[in-house]
């Protein structure tokens, strides 16, 4: 496509073409297969921008950044002709950039969000200064390896001793959900919810997550609005919960 077009494009949608531009405009849709597909690409990419950002203060200023920079190179006359005026070379990397912008506008918003975009569990620490439980330094540095396998094994070990640790428990159930193993995980997960613990809100993130690696996006959207606003995870909770919904 020539520059030319995508003012074309432009001047169609906004019904500045006269009667005589207009037929010729749409006669070349019927006519030219690529005039048609640049023309519905740029059309939908308009819509989608004018519905997903109206009245949003960043999309103001995303328009006027646009205004500022694609007023150095065109102009359009009030006539029944629509006149080009004289384009740097480098136009060209200038309009390309804009396209791909809105490419990657539209493709980051329809984009499905995947558990690994958010399973970040970090670092644990279960080991006290001058412990020297062997047990502990093995399942921290199995978990802190992202060693699933051999992190529930020692966890389980831990937790045969000391039941009742929800801590132990919730570091257990993200391994169990790492090696697939989800109805195990999900009822660790609902104990330390239903507890009156420092973990109950952590365990609701995590719990989240799982139901999102499974697919199972009604759970995952339900457990997330539950989480409150003074959760440690509450932003990253509404984050995912607008990109689900």
């Amino acid at each position: 496509m020539q520059e030319e077009d995508y003012i074309l494009f432009d001047a169609y949608i906004s019904g500045s073409l006269d009667p005589e531009s207009i037929q010729a405009f749409e006669n070349r849709l019927e006519s030219d297969a690529d005039f048609n597909l640049a023309f519905n690409n740029y059309r939908q990419a308009e819509a989608f921008l004018e519905h997903k950002f109206k009245n949003e203060e960043k999309t103001q200023r995303f328009k006027e950044n646009l205004e500022q920079i694609s007023s150095g190179y065109f102009k359009k006359e009030a006539t029944d002709k629509i006149k080009l005026r004289r384009i740097n070379p480098w136009y060209y990397s200038v309009a390309a950039g804009v396209i791909l912008l809105f490419g990657v506008v539209i493709a980051q918003q329809f984009s499905s969000p995947t558990y690994d975009d958010f399973a970040n569990y970090g670092t644990i620490s279960l080991t006290v200064r001058g412990s020297e439980n062997d047990l502990q330094n093995k399942a921290e540095k199995a978990f802190n390896n992202k060693d699933y396998k051999d992190a529930e094994k020692y966890l389980s070990q831990l937790l045969h001793k000391d039941q009742d640790n929800l801590e132990l428990q919730l570091y257990k159930a993200v391994s169990l959900v790492e090696l697939n193993k989800y109805e195990e995980a999900d009822v660790l997960y609902q104990t330390i919810i239903q507890s009156p613990s420092v973990y109950n809100n952590k365990a609701k993130w995590y719990l989240a997550l799982s139901k999102l690696k499974q697919k199972k996006i009604s759970e995952s959207i339900s457990v997330l609005g539950s989480i409150p606003e003074d959760a440690e995870d509450f932003e990253s909770a509404q984050k995912l919960l607008k990109k689900l919904e």
